[in-house]
C-alpha cells in the first residue's frame, strides 16, 4: 500500500513532519516511535487519511478514545459499525440493539475483559476501562487495517501483552504508536521512528537497542 510521497506534515504553516514517504505492505505491523511531540498523531492521522481515499475499511483506536460518556460501553462499542447501515437502523441499534449485533458486541467486549460492564455508562469507568471499550469498537468495526494512536497505554504491562495478541490475531495490517518500546518490539515486525521532524529509523524490530533510545534523547 503506497500511503504517501514525500509529503509534508501538520497543521498550519509549519509542518510537524517533512518529506514522509510510506509504503506499508498487507500483513505488516508498523509502530511508530519517539517522544511525545515528535508527530506520531499526525502521521497516523496522514496514513488513515491516505487508506480511506484508497477505500481500505479502517479501524480506529484514537488516543481520546472519541467515546460517548453517556452511553454504555456496549453502544459505544456497536458506533462502530454505524458507518455500515442507514439511520433507522443504527438508531434501533442504539435503543434496543438486536439480538445479532448485542451477541456480537459482546464477544469483543469479552476479547477485552469488559463483559461485566457492558451496560455501564462509559462515564462511570476508568481510564484502563475506556481504552478497552475503545478497542473493542474497533474490533467490532474490523476492516483491513487498525490504526492505534497509543491504544494500550492506560493498562498494566500484562494486560497489554495480550491484548496486543488479540490486535494481532484480528488485523490482517496494523499501524499503532505506542509508548512502551518492549511491548513495540514484541508485537511490531517493522519500526518507525521519528525526531525532529523527520524520519530517523526505519527497520525490522532487531534495531540495535541503542538506536531506539536515541530517539527518547533531547
Amino acid at each position: 500500500m503506497h500511503l504517501l510521497d514525500a509529503a509534508d506534515l501538520g497543521y498550519g504553516a509549519a509542518p510537524v513532519l517533512r518529506g514522509v514517504t510510506l509504503h506499508v505492505a498487507v500483513g505488516e505491523r508498523v509502530v511508530l516511535l519517539g517522544r511525545s511531540g515528535a508527530g506520531k498523531s499526525t502521521l497516523l492521522a496522514a496514513v488513515r487519511q491516505a487508506l480511506l481515499d484508497q477505500g481500505r475499511r479502517v479501524a480506529l483506536v484514537p488516543q481520546d478514545h472519541a467515546l460517548v460518556p453517556q452511553l454504555s460501553a456496549l453502544r459505544n462499542v456497536l458506533m462502530g459499525r454505524l458507518d455500515d447501515h442507514g439511520a433507522v437502523y443504527n438508531l434501533a441499534t442504539l435503543i434496543r440493539p438486536r439480538r445479532a449485533d448485542r451477541d456480537a458486541a459482546m464477544t469483543v467486549l469479552d476479547q477485552v475483559g469488559l463483559c461485566p460492564e457492558a451496560d455501564r455508562a462509559v462515564e462511570t469507568l476508568s481510564g484502563g476501562q475506556k481504552q478497552r471499550v475503545a478497542l473493542a469498537r474497533a474490533l467490532y468495526r474490523g476492516g483491513d487495517v487498525l490504526v492505534g494512536d497509543e491504544p494500550l497505554s492506560a493498562v498494566d504491562p500484562a494486560q497489554a501483552d495480550r491484548l496486543a495478541g488479540v490486535i494481532r490475531d484480528a488485523f490482517p495490517t496494523a499501524i499503532l504508536a505506542l509508548h512502551d518500546v518492549d511491548l513495540a518490539l514484541g508485537f511490531a515486525t517493522r519500526l518507525i521512528g521519528l525526531k525532529h521532524g523527520q524520519v530517523l529509523l526505519d527497520g525490522a524490530p532487531d534495531i540495535p537497542r541503542d538506536l531506539i533510545e536515541a530517539l527518547y534523547a533531547r
